[in-house]
């Protein structure tokens, strides 16, 4: 008799000590909030800063004083799908991707007065 209740209290003790294994989808959610955090802190605000400057480059006309982002200044002189030409001092014409463009010089010296 001391028998039976001996192994129903083991029983008991295999059942209460088995580790329950956490819910697969518990377990993603912390990735998951990380990657949204960091969709809306880095990525979001990327695509919307490249848009803008698509935008800009694309509104950009001939005879527009502009920068590019290796700090070189000039005159459009010529627009391609790719490729801008820009007259600089004397006459120098240099052909820059449109890519290299950072935008028109009113932005860094303000209004140009004439």
């Amino acid at each position: 008799m001391l028998g039976l209740f001996i192994s129903s209290a083991i029983a008991q003790e295999a059942t209460a000590a088995a580790p329950q294994q956490p819910n697969a989808l518990m377990s993603m959610v912390p990735m998951i909030a990380v990657f949204v955090i960091f969709y809306f802190l880095m990525i979001r605000p990327q695509k919307k800063r490249e848009e803008q400057k698509r935008q800009m480059v694309s509104a950009l006309e001939k005879g527009t004083e502009v920068y590019t982002r290796s700090g070189m200044i000039g005159t459009i002189y010529g627009i391609s799908d790719k490729v801008m030409t820009l007259e600089v001092e004397g006459g120098v014409k240099v052909k820059v991707l449109k890519s290299y463009i950072a935008g028109p010089t009113t932005d860094v010296f303000g209004k140009e007065e004439k």
